[in-house]
């Protein structure tokens, strides 16, 4: 689990393709290391990924062909810098919002305008990821927690003020360009709750009839 803080700029030193999967070598930047071992958890531009190999200055980590079909990580390029996050622990300050690091998919920037010291984004999210995008609502945008402020069908409005601009990629954004998305993990599970009783328990077809019968009911 992630909040979406963004701890350090890291930066893709290798990608070794093995068949549909890729090895990453990530050069940590000014991440705090001294903590993390062999199996842990860092988000990477909004990705939680295993950290399989530990280096002086730096991690080894597998992403799956399915993680890779999710996010941008199929185009990514060596020297590519990427937002970090190690995972919380129980005395992290909970400072952006609840995220697993299992990106939904892709979000293309459309728009990107300097309003005073903020920059403004509007992004296109694809149409099943859209419906949990609300006003006001959280998002995740190559790892760095988000304030949706406005929602026309399938876009949203984002404002970047001056500090995560400068601490993140996010800096670096124009239109164009395709950013990994994670909607608010709240919304995902309220949608399955809301599903009809019948979609998660079948009918059994045992009937009141059929228990009388047997012997169950007088």
């Amino acid at each position: 689990m992630f909040t979406g803080i963004i701890e350090a700029l890291g930066s893709l030193r290798k990608i070794e393709r093995k068949g549909n999967d890729i090895r990453l070598t990530v050069a940590s930047g000014k991440l705090d290391l001294s903590d993390v071992k062999l199996g842990d958890s860092i988000a990477t531009n909004g990705v939680c990924l295993t950290v399989v190999q530990c280096l002086a200055d730096g991690y080894v980590a597998d992403v799956s062909a399915e993680t890779v079909a999710l996010t941008g990580f199929a185009n990514y390029k060596v020297g590519q810098k990427v937002n970090l996050e190690k995972a919380v622990t129980a005395t992290t300050r909970l400072g952006g919002h609840m995220v697993s690091g299992h990106v939904d998919g892709i979000a293309k920037v459309d728009v990107c305008e300097h309003r005073g010291q903020a920059i403004e984004f509007w992004l296109t999210a694809p149409a099943t990821l859209a419906k949990y995008i609300a006003h006001k609502g959280s998002i995740t945008i190559d790892g760095v927690s988000l304030t949706v402020n406005e929602v026309k069908a399938n876009s949203f409005r984002l404002t970047i003020v001056p500090h995560t601009a400068s601490e993140t990629t996010l800096i670096n954004l124009k239109a164009g360009d395709s950013v990994n998305i994670e909607v608010d993990l709240i919304a995902r599970y309220l949608e399955r709750l809301m599903q009809p009783q019948a979609e998660h328990h079948p009918k059994s077809g045992v009937t009141m009839a059929m228990l009388a019968n047997a012997g169950f009911m007088k």
